[in-house]
């Protein structure tokens, strides 16, 4: 396959994937009204990682296993396991698209870990462009407003977490291969929720809740799998614009599940982080051409 049809092939690949994670939220906040959340996060992991292993261990063996970080490897596991369950709390309270939309600020929040953890340098309109995703969600969350509530601000802490699993995950990238940090990442959340499980576990009689179990063990590792194969065929700065898609599934889930449309304020403060966050690729694309082809010294 030529380059232009790789990359093609890469976004609609990622496309197909944010459209999973959207349904994967979508039925989290259906499963959280009748499973306890500790429960439906086990689940989850635990169909992620038997079937992850069920799929790409005959394929490439015990050296799959191999990893040259295994400290970084559980970190990794913790922090992606912490941020599913801010996630997964957070869809009780909130709805999808603006849960989404909020989360969606993570590439942003990794600028400002970028220039205060890494010493990187960032430019003043990178600046600018987090100003304006930040402003996007305190107009979702409007904390002045009477209808304010703490768990509104879940999300951010999700997006805290969440920034620093995708910060170790390039450190890892370097020396690790994707399929296994995917492996070690399913089973290290399987297990550690694996231990509170004894306490939170409760009979279910409905097998809608059990089909929506299902569900989002199939959603969350499909979306990952097809994440993985959209990255090996397009470059990631290309890529992270499309992965904005996710609020207008999250917004599309909500509507049919819930009958949920967000007021114009949140319209507002979803529309202004999704043109400050693509902008922000864009940005990257620019830079990295920049830095690949120098202008010539005269």
């Amino acid at each position: 396959m030529n380059r232009p049809g790789r990359e093609l092939t890469g976004i609609l690949l990622v496309l197909a994937a944010v459209a999973c994670f959207a349904a994967l939220d979508t039925t989290t906040k259906f499963v959280s009204t009748g499973v306890p959340v500790l429960m439906a996060l086990w689940f989850r992991y635990m169909f992620q990682a038997v079937a992850t292993t069920a799929v790409i261990l005959p394929m490439h063996g015990l050296k799959l296993l191999r990893t040259q970080n295994p400290k970084f490897q559980f970190l990794r596991g913790i922090l992606l396991l912490m941020s599913s369950f801010l996630a997964f709390y957070s869809l009780k309270f909130m709805p999808v698209g603006e849960f989404t939309a909020i989360v969606m600020i993570t590439p942003l929040a990794i600028t400002v870990l970028a220039a205060t953890s890494l010493n990187e340098r960032v430019s003043p309109l990178r600046w600018l462009l987090v100003f304006g995703g930040f402003a996007g969600t305190m107009i979702i969350i409007r904390p002045g407003d009477e209808a304010f509530d703490w768990t509104l601000l879940l999300p951010l802490g999700l997006v805290a977490s969440n920034a620093g699993f995708q910060v170790l995950t390039v450190k890892l990238a370097k020396t690790e291969a994707p399929l296994t940090m995917h492996l070690y990442t399913g089973w290290v959340g399987t297990l550690v929720a694996s231990v509170t499980l004894p306490f939170v576990w409760q009979h279910i009689d409905s097998w809608q809740l059990w089909a929506g179990l299902l569900f989002m063990g199939l959603m969350g590792t499909v979306g990952h799998f097809l994440l993985i194969l959209g990255y090996a065929r397009t470059p990631a700065a290309k890529l992270t614009p499309y992965l904005y898609g996710q609020i207008g599934f999250a917004m599309l889930g909500g509507w049919l599940v819930f009958s949920h449309v967000p007021d114009k304020w949140s319209l507002l403060g979803i529309a202004l982080i999704a043109v400050c966050g693509a902008a922000g690729a864009w940005v990257t694309v620019r830079e990295n051409r920049v830095l690949m082809n120098p202008p010539a010294s005269d």
